[in-house]
């Protein structure tokens, strides 16, 4: 007399409901990765736009100083600005634009616990600020 198999038995069951759950928690954490990929990538196209908008509306300055500044743009990104003169060449001296400055732009935002940022950098040629002494004459 023959018996017959006609369904899976339990030790089969068990093997490969467990291959399952490790397939599937492989393919939730890859899902998971992705995610928060794609997050951050945002977040870094969100930042690159804000500094091409910032630098933009610093470089429509005509008087800068040397300085800092620095704001929100009330998102969760913040940006500093670093205004330093560079000195020129007596070659390139320029009566209409005298001074040469370099324009640091940061921005800064929160990515979980860390803080990630973005700097560009340019150069601008300014007018005298109000604050120097017009009268060269003495």
């Amino acid at each position: 007399m023959h018996m017959k198999k006609n369904g899976f038995t339990l030790l089969e069951t068990l093997v490969s409901m467990m291959l399952l759950a490790i397939f599937l928690s492989v393919i939730f954490q890859l899902f998971s990765g992705g995610l928060k990929s794609a997050k951050l990538s945002d977040n870094y196209n969100r930042a690159i736009f804000h500094a091409k908008e910032k630098m933009e509306e610093l470089l429509l300055q005509n008087r800068i100083e040397e300085g800092f500044i620095d704001g929100d743009f009330n998102d969760g990104f913040r940006w500093k600005a670093k205004f330093s003169e560079i000195e020129k060449d007596e070659k390139i001296e320029n009566k209409k634009f005298p001074h040469v400055f370099k324009i640091d732009l940061s921005i800064i935002w929160m990515e979980g616990e860390k803080e990630k940022g973005i700097e560009i950098s340019t150069i601008k040629l300014a007018e005298k600020s109000v604050f120097e002494n017009k009268d060269d004459s003495k």
